[in-house]
């Protein structure tokens, strides 16, 4: 994505759906939560809706043999509270499903990360539904839609638009009518 700032455009790399997780202020602007990875021979620039997703980058990048690249896949794939229980609970199968998290780096990151992750606070609760927001197969649409990029309110009434189906239909038939219903 590229990003404004007084008139100056920056590219910034994040992970799938961060633009949909990130939350828009009353003037429509958006907070983004910044690393600036310093090489040699290039400075890349690295944006997060939330400061939880930067500090779980940090800690990712910390880990032999992972890297910017790979640590944005990871948080592609697994929001930090998701990825917090897939290292607490050594599940090698879910982190080797990751592009580019082969055997030995998925083992690598459970036994690097196991005690760092916990320190990270607010974990569990950072990357949930919105306070205030329904629980239950409504929760867990609006949770999987806003991962995928979609902002909250485009959410909420795409999943409202579904109506008394949910909590009686299956969670994929009621997400793929979702979508169909937002890209209309």
């Amino acid at each position: 994505m590229v990003v404004d700032v007084g008139g100056v455009g920056y590219e910034v790399r994040a992970p799938l759906g961060t633009s949909g997780r990130a939350t828009p202020s009353a003037d429509g602007r958006v907070q983004l939560f910044t690393h600036l990875h310093v090489r040699e021979d290039i400075m890349d620039l690295y944006g997060f809706a939330s400061e939880v997703e930067r500090r779980v980058f940090k800690l990712l990048i910390d880990v032999p043999n992972v890297g910017p690249k790979t640590a944005l896949g990871v948080l592609s794939a697994l929001p930090p509270a998701e990825l917090a229980q897939a290292v607490a609970s050594k599940d090698i199968a879910r982190l080797t499903r990751i592009d580019g998290v082969g055997k030995k780096t998925a083992e690598r990151l459970v036994l690097e990360l196991r005690e760092r992750l916990q320190k990270v606070s607010d974990l569990s609760s950072a990357e949930k539904v919105a306070p205030g927001a329904p629980a239950g197969d409504e929760g867990r649409l609006i949770g999987a839609l806003t991962n995928m990029g979609y902002r909250l309110p485009d959410a909420q009434r795409a999943v409202r638009a579904l109506g008394d189906r949910v909590g009686r239909e299956s969670l994929s038939d009621l997400l793929r009518d979702a979508l169909s219903g937002l890209s209309a």
